[in-house]
């Protein structure tokens, strides 16, 4: 005997269909299309094939994006990852101070990313700036508009600061689902804090820093809003990272084609990673369980 399948669940799901084709694939699509022609004005294109592709594979610049990318990306995981981690272990896991620290680590979440990057742009000025005042005051030499060094420690400071909650707050809701008999039977056989933490702690909250570590790759290679609004990707080039010298070249020097072949290689890298991420910390995962 034939089951009858209904199909009509696929009206409820039509509309999600619509709306992704037209919030995703129908841009996807016009960015590839750009990707392989070249225009002159008058909204007129020519073929040009994987011609900016092989440009962009040979350009010194992007390649030095990529690579400050790269270092940006991984100097926000070694630091953010173990900190939130270390504030989690240590937020109170009962009595009125929970709803306390979970209220003010939720707030930096909220504020916007330009935002974000207005404060930290007033914070650093040594004129006005309670943070520039202060360095200046203690003759340290702190200008982020024309020193590197600079420029990347408040990027990565405000970046600290803005996102380290998430991790915190991930990794707490993961500390929170692990029962309490594993700690009775770790204090039963007298095991250290570390102990507890490498052999009950950690396994249990894997797939929450797996998640962590995943959302805040991706949120870190494509940071934008932040470092344009801080430092407009200088002194020179020392934070123009991947996204500001993708906006200067699609706005600022209106090659739309380079623009949207690199917009496409930038996607691939970022999933690319991303899968390399995941594979790994999934094995990592089943191999601990077993």
């Amino acid at each position: 005997m034939n089951k009858t399948v209904n199909q009509k669940a696929w009206f409820l799901v039509l509309p999600v269909l619509v709306l992704v084709a037209f919030s995703a694939v129908i841009p996807l699509m016009t960015v590839v299309n750009y990707s392989v022609q070249d225009s002159f004005g008058n909204n007129e294109f020519f073929w040009a094939g994987l011609e900016w592709f092989d440009e962009l594979l040979h350009s010194e610049r992007m390649w030095d994006a990529l690579g400050r990318q790269l270092a940006f990306s991984a100097i926000i995981l070694a630091i953010q990852i173990p900190l939130g981690i270390f504030i989690a272990l240590n937020m109170p896991k009962k009595g009125v101070w929970v709803s306390v620290c979970l209220v003010l680590m939720s707030l930096p979440l909220l504020i916007p990313w330009n935002v974000v990057g207005t404060i930290w742009q007033i914070f650093g000025r040594v004129d006005i700036g309670l943070l520039g005042y202060t360095l200046d005051a203690l003759g340290i030499d702190y200008n982020y508009t024309q020193d590197p060094v600079a420029a990347w420690i408040t990027v990565i400071v405000m970046d600290v600061w803005h996102w380290t909650s998430l991790v915190a707050l991930l990794a707490y809701a993961g500390l929170q689902s692990i029962p309490e008999a594993y700690y009775q039977a770790a204090k039963i056989d007298q095991a250290s804090r570390w102990k507890v933490f490498r052999y009950i702690e950690l396994p249990k909250i894997t797939g929450v820093l797996m998640i962590a570590i995943l959302l805040r790759f991706m949120d870190s290679f494509m940071i934008y809003t932040e470092p344009f609004v801080v430092t407009g990707g200088g002194p020179g080039n020392a934070t123009t990272f991947l996204s500001i010298d993708l906006v200067k070249m699609a706005l600022g020097q209106f090659d739309l084609g380079p623009a949207a072949a690199f917009s496409l290689m930038y996607f691939l890298v970022i999933l690319l990673i991303s899968w390399v991420f995941y594979t790994v910390m999934v094995n990592l995962d089943k191999r601990d369980g077993v």
